[in-house]
């Protein structure tokens, strides 16, 4: 959509304090420590981009509080490369670059949030390369510390520590379907069929590149089976989440031209893994 069409959804531009005035009525605080999910596209046109949505964010948290995302690795070598021809495995393993929390791109298919933030000065990003976090504020030292290189979703991970900090979740116009904090709900979830996935990829160790063995639930093509239990074309996030506010938890409201919802980290565990268990274990 070009910009007019932006703005004439929005009802002009979205600024830094009306996107602060808006979040605050959607029941964001001082002191909160927050993850947030953001489609840009959704909120309308946002003067000043990324810049003016994370300043928002600041300006409503405060000094007290703490913003996260996802981030990932945009650039890291494929799961499956190992089924290429030996030759072209050889190069990649001599030389692809290593993980580096400072300088390697967050996942664009996070959107353009993630990356600003884990660039932004002050921010701490976790160690782990394919499943890894950024924070910014006066918690985020301790939500990214000693994130588990295999089960990076599950217990000690930055979601783990997200949920002990009483932390939120907010979708800022984005879809439900992004509510990345399920995957620790299907980490500790106790259903049949858990799928899992191995993959290598180089880290920095002592700054010396090396290659590791990593282990996690397979959130790309899904850690469960749930085509039983969601109707096809809907994604089983979107189905969790959907069923969360049904329920009457999470509250919504209009940030710009976007729905926007803001839940609270442990009922969306709560939810999660019950919703996980009763559905896949009968």
């Amino acid at each position: 959509m070009d910009e007019m069409g932006l703005l004439e959804r929005s009802g002009g531009p979205v600024t830094r304090s009306r996107i602060s005035r808006e979040l605050a009525a959607l029941g964001l605080g001082d002191g909160d420590v927050v993850m947030f999910h953001t489609r840009m596209s959704a909120i309308g046109y946002v003067a000043g981009g990324p810049q003016t949505v994370i300043g928002a964010l600041q300006d409503v948290v405060g000094l007290r509080g703490t913003l996260m995302v996802t981030c990932g690795w945009n650039d890291a070598p494929p799961y499956d490369f190992g089924t290429w021809p030996q030759d072209w495995q050889d190069v990649l393993r001599a030389e692809h670059p290593a993980y580096d929390p400072d300088l390697s791109e967050a996942d664009h298919n996070n959107g353009r949030l993630p990356e600003a933030l884990r660039r932004w000065p002050g921010a701490v990003r976790s160690r782990h390369p394919d499943a890894g976090f950024a924070a910014l504020g006066a918690a985020a030292a301790e939500l990214m510390a000693d994130h588990p290189w295999n089960d990076p979703h599950g217990p000690g991970s930055p979601l783990a520590w997200l949920v002990a900090h009483n932390g939120r979740v907010l979708l800022l116009g984005a879809p439900l379907d992004t509510m990345t904090l399920l995957h620790h709900a299907e980490a500790l979830a106790e259903a049949p069929g858990k799928r899992f996935v191995d993959y290598e990829q180089p880290i920095l160790v002592q700054g010396k590149r090396v290659w590791r063995r990593f282990h996690d639930i397979d959130s790309e093509e899904g850690a469960f089976d749930y085509s039983a239990v969601v109707p096809e074309g809907q994604e089983p996030f979107d189905a969790i989440v959907r069923d969360m506010l049904a329920a009457g938890i999470g509250r919504q409201g209009s940030v710009g031209a976007g729905d926007s919802y803001l839940f609270e980290a442990a009922d969306v565990i709560d939810f999660g893994t019950a919703w996980i268990e009763d559905k896949l274990s009968k």
